[in-house]
């Protein structure tokens, strides 16, 4: 990764400044573990408030939002980047310049993400029903010696929803036999498995790409692409943490889970700005290897990320039932969702 540039560098030509630069990165990565931090928290701390519970259509807006930042950073940050680097034209023309690599990485990593998706989601469920399996046998045990009991003493009435049962005091009392209220987990089951696999699988694709922006942003010596970067990475980290402490929130992790995946996303970005820091006496950004490594990894975070926004976070929310119930919510989200995407890809005029 040191050897001699591809090409000029003019940002560093003409806006270098060692002090000050070291100065901004340091300001970096407090404000971008400030507003990750901060953005992963807010549905996770605030579940319990009204305006935050999953079921809202603030929650849902937001997130759509997120999904939408989501989105516009694979196709607009990350696969361009990867396109530019794997097309150097200081790159040996075969095979770089003679197949689309960029895509193709691209391509690969998203239907990897889908199998990887897919075996995940068949082991919960997988997992589910076996849970479920050990449980019935005892519901059914238990039924078997208790029912014949009451029925000895009470009347009893059936009734297509269940069993209406006659007590001593002539009053009626309702149990239902039905599984939905004994395994309320059951009919949800599938979802909250779900949840747990796009939760993991997202944060998979968050962190992949948040330590190479986070290393460009700590090699650069240059002032003046430092400072858009510190503002849109602030930007994007909060959206980004919100998506993601929307989609753990709904796996219903346990609490020290929960702080454990918030906190490895909150500073994996800061990690990777630390380590730009360490190699930038050394690293040259422009060196033929950096540009293929750079190429690559951009490639596969912008598979991982399009796919996730696009079938985990996109599809699976607004093709949804909830999401044909109302006018209103419909019109909100797809603004929210078309916001999120305009105002992350409009940042590449800067970044």
């Amino acid at each position: 990764m040191s050897t001699n540039s591809c090409s000029g560098s003019t940002d560093l030509e003409a806006c270098r400044d060692d002090k000050t630069a070291l100065i901004l990165k340091f300001v970096a990565i407090a404000s971008i573990f400030l507003f990750g931090a901060l953005g992963v928290a807010v549905p996770l701390v605030g579940k319990k408030w009204r305006l935050l519970k999953t079921d809202t259509i603030f929650f849902f807006a937001i997130k759509a939002f997120a999904a939408g930042v989501i989105l516009a950073t694979g196709f607009v940050h990350m696969l361009p980047d990867a396109t530019s680097a794997l097309s150097n034209p200081c790159l040996p023309k075969t095979p770089w310049s003679s197949f689309p690599f960029a895509g193709f990485i691209a391509m690969m990593a998203a239907l990897t993400t889908l199998l990887a998706d897919f075996i995940s989601t068949q082991y919960y469920e997988t997992k589910e029903k076996h849970i479920q399996t050990r449980i019935e046998p005892d519901d059914m045990a238990f039924a078997s010696v208790v029912v014949p009991l009451v029925v000895k003493d009470v009347g009893v009435d059936m009734d297509c929803d269940g069993i209406q049962i006659a007590g001593v005091d002539g009053q009626m009392h309702e149990h239902s036999e039905s599984h939905s209220h004994s395994h309320a987990f059951g009919d949800d089951g599938d979802s909250v498995a779900r949840h747990v696999v796009i939760s993991q699988v997202l944060e998979l694709g968050i962190v992949s790409h948040s330590i190479i922006i986070g290393i460009s942003l700590g090699v650069s010596q240059s002032p003046c692409t430092i400072r858009p970067l510190l503002a849109a990475l602030s930007f994007h980290q909060f959206f980004e943490g919100f998506a993601l402490g929307g989609c753990i929130s709904e796996a219903r992790f346990g609490i020290l889970r929960s702080t454990v995946m918030a906190c490895f996303f909150a500073i994996t970005t800061p990690i990777g700005v630390g380590i730009g820091i360490g190699i930038s006496s050394f690293y040259n950004p422009n060196s033929p290897r950096a540009l293929v490594i750079e190429g690559i990894l951009d490639s596969i975070s912008a598979g991982i990320l399009v796919y996730m926004a696009l079938v985990d976070l996109i599809a699976a929310e607004f093709l949804s039932k909830r999401m044909g119930s109302k006018l209103r919510d419909q019109i909100v989200s797809f603004v929210a969702l078309f916001l999120g995407a305009g105002l992350m890809a409009s940042l590449a005029a800067w970044v």
